[in-house]
């Protein structure tokens, strides 16, 4: 499966300049898992920008991708990337280690504060694992990021905070967060299943798989496309 999202990126024309992981680039925070990942993702021409998720493990990671050496310090993942004008991408490690739940803790509060006020009025994304709001899917939602108001109370402060993008949840989702926009990954793997009963049990699908594209426009701001993975049919003449 992400064999066909790295053929699906490769096909895209024009080709992204940048390629975002929210988190969980393996099932298992293994060496091994983390080996196969990168020949898998080998292909890709563009340069990637990644945060860990709850099946990460952060040493792991940092090792099978030694190159990536724009984390802030060895115990933190996090991340600020300015040169990918006109947009700030700020990638915000907020895993707890052993645990599936995120949490704005006040190191990562602070940093976040700071990163934004460099810069207050540059466009900026903001790349973070786990969501901070209920979802509605009762089994995700118990491992949620939890503090998420401390989040809220610092994009508001700083409108040129574009996006929030999240992963987590396998499936695409949008709302308004902090005074931006937030929205969540689809899955590029199996779905978490749509179940918005209390009572639901825990559930995946084999659901068409897809990824966003985020698209600046300095007239518009930033646009995002939800795009699925594989091939399909067409072109056919436009009617």
């Amino acid at each position: 499966m992400l064999a066909a999202a790295v053929d699906t990126i490769n096909a895209l024309d024009p080709p992204p300049d940048l390629i975002l992981f929210s988190g969980d680039l393996v099932d298992e925070g293994r060496p091994e898992k983390y080996a196969m990942a990168r020949e898998l993702l080998q292909p890709l021409r563009q340069r990637l920008l990644m945060i860990p998720g709850n099946h990460d493990h952060r040493q792991n990671l940092r090792s099978a991708f030694p190159e990536h050496d724009y984390f802030i310090n060895e115990e933190d993942c996090s991340f600020v990337d300015s040169g990918s004008a006109p947009m700030r991408i700020i990638g915000l490690d907020i895993s707890v280690p052993d645990q599936h739940h995120g949490d704005m803790t006040d190191t990562a509060t602070q940093w976040l504060d700071r990163t934004l006020a460099l810069e207050p009025d540059k466009p900026t994304l903001i790349m973070m694992h786990q969501p901070p709001f209920s979802s509605g899917i009762h089994c995700i939602d118990a491992y949620r990021c939890e503090r998420g108001e401390r989040l809220a109370g610092v994009v508001s402060r700083y409108p040129a905070v574009e996006r929030i993008v999240c992963g987590h949840i396998h499936r695409f989702m949008q709302l308004r967060f902090g005074g931006t926009l937030m929205c969540t990954a689809p899955s590029t793997t199996t779905a978490i299943a749509l179940q918005l009963r209390p009572d639901a049990a825990d559930a995946s699908y084999v659901e068409p798989p897809a990824l966003l594209l985020h698209h600046w426009k300095a007239d518009t701001g930033l646009i995002t496309h939800w795009v699925p993975i594989g091939r399909f049919e067409g072109p056919f003449d436009f009617a």
